[in-house]
């Protein structure tokens, strides 16, 4: 083996050493990116090698060998939206992050290697702000001794920071770090999962980014009955399970009796005359809620399993209803 193969041959092993393509930055606003014509855009391999080895191994075949800062997604569904967050994963390695690695005061790619992506399958809001429906770069803005910045940017198409532009961002989202256990390599996580909001969370080192995102769950769970119940008409159980969803939840009293008696119109059954009841007793009408009640434990089926694992909520309302109707 003569010298250039065997060099060449160390700076295939020396990959993982010299891998730090994940702290690349750009100044945020006022001062204009730098590009960092160093990354290299390979599949398969670190995206940083040496320049030795990158010219070498120009259009020949690549081996496959793990990322440094493997690849990454997320997905959380929040209602019925769809969150999801795609990224690399960078690893601390024993360096200092934090006004280091990844500098402060400077839009960082919140990952590796390229941009990272966030998606939303409709409109939410972040912390508060407003944002459409959707694929962003996400990027952090970091800083010494203030709010930190989510920064979400129209361009999906960077390699990292590069040619990024203040131009283009949609939103600027202030979040406050905390500290946190040691994580080794950057996770984004969801917590506080509800029905219509959650939290989108970036932990790594010793820090932790969390931001709210919230989603008007009940408007379109609205607009959905509405456009199901058209293309569906005359079907007692569709509308009696929109009438059973907005006495669950509260909403709307009105709209609920009128898809119930619809739905009674249509089919009289045990379980739309348990939903109406469940409405009734809600708009404190006991002595109505009684009859129904009493007519949906009649009409059920004891081979029924659904009504068989409903009795005994049925009967209990009864004495409860009573007392109060009494």
């Amino acid at each position: 083996m003569n010298f250039r193969s065997r060099r060449l041959l160390l700076a295939c092993f020396g990959l993982w050493a010299g891998s730090a393509l994940f702290s690349s930055t750009a100044t945020y606003a006022q001062q204009a990116p730098v590009a960092d014509t160093t990354r290299q855009k390979s599949i398969g391999t670190p995206a940083q090698a040496p320049a030795a080895l990158a010219s070498a191994t120009t259009g020949q075949p690549q081996l496959p060998l793990p990322q440094a800062s493997p690849h990454a997604v997320i997905a959380q569904t929040l209602g019925l939206t769809d969150v999801t967050v795609d990224y690399h994963s960078p690893a601390v390695r024993s360096r200092a992050v934090w006004g280091a690695l990844v500098p402060y005061n400077q839009v960082w790619r919140a990952g590796a290697n390229e941009n990272t992506l966030i998606t939303f399958s409709r409109p939410v809001k972040l912390n508060g702000k407003d944002v459409a429906a959707g694929q962003y770069s996400l990027y952090v803005y970091p800083r010494a001794d203030s709010e930190w910045d989510f920064i979400l940017n129209r361009v999906t198409t960077h390699w990292g920071t590069e040619n990024y532009d203040p131009k283009d961002d949609v939103v600027h989202v202030p979040v406050l770090p905390e500290k946190a256990n040691f994580q080794e390599t950057l996770l984004y996580w969801f917590s506080e999962v509800k029905p219509a909001s959650g939290r989108l969370n970036l932990t790594w080192e010793r820090r932790t980014l969390s931001m709210l995102i919230e989603t008007d769950v009940q408007t379109q769970v609205l607009a959905g009955i509405a456009q199901t119940l058209t293309q569906h008409p005359g079907n007692w159980q569709l509308l009696a399970q929109a009438a059973d969803y907005l006495v669950q939840n509260n909403l709307q009293p009105e709209l609920a009796l009128r898809y119930i008696n619809e739905s009674l119109r249509l089919n009289d059954a045990y379980a739309n005359n348990w939903i109406k009841a469940q409405l009734l007793a809600s708009q404190q009408d006991y002595t109505t809620a009684l009859i129904y009640t009493r007519k949906a434990l009649k009409l059920g089926s004891k081979d029924d399993d659904d009504f068989k694992n409903q009795q005994a909520t049925m009967r209990v309302a009864l004495t409860e209803w009573q007392a109060k109707a009494y």
